[in-house]
């Protein structure tokens, strides 16, 4: 199970698009949830507002979409789609508000959005 150290330090994390890529937010998951980072690339410090977050079925453990190169990696069998990172979180502390419902600024996404993903997030409109 995934656990974050609630001794947070201040950090200012920003590329630039934090602030626009959550145009609405019209819901998400209250209280947020730790991230499984095990499987993100070594050497990587944030991941970055606006990364698809997915859910295993099975452990409802919650997990950023893989990344192969510069773009995301199809969805691993037995996860489901969960929503949006609404902010850029350090994978040393990985406590994440995810949108689940509103509109996300495609052209900010740290990835290219896909359908797949588009249609397995119906209640989140992708735009621009």
């Amino acid at each position: 199970m995934p656990q974050a150290n609630l001794n947070k330090e201040s950090v200012l994390v920003s590329d630039g698009n934090d602030s626009i890529v959550i145009v609405k937010d019209l819901g998400d998951i209250p209280g947020g949830r730790t991230l499984d980072v095990s499987g993100v690339a070594s050497g990587t410090e944030y991941i970055r507002g606006g990364h698809i977050i997915v859910m295993d079925d099975t452990t409802k453990v919650y997990s950023p979409l893989g990344v192969n190169g510069n773009a995301y990696v199809s969805l691993p069998d037995g996860h489901s789609y969960a929503g949006v990172l609404k902010a850029s979180v350090p994978v040393k502390d990985p406590r994440a508000a995810i949108l689940t419902m509103g509109q996300v600024n495609a052209a900010a996404s740290p990835y290219p959005v896909t359908n797949a993903i588009k249609n397995g997030l119906r209640n989140i409109q992708f735009i621009y």
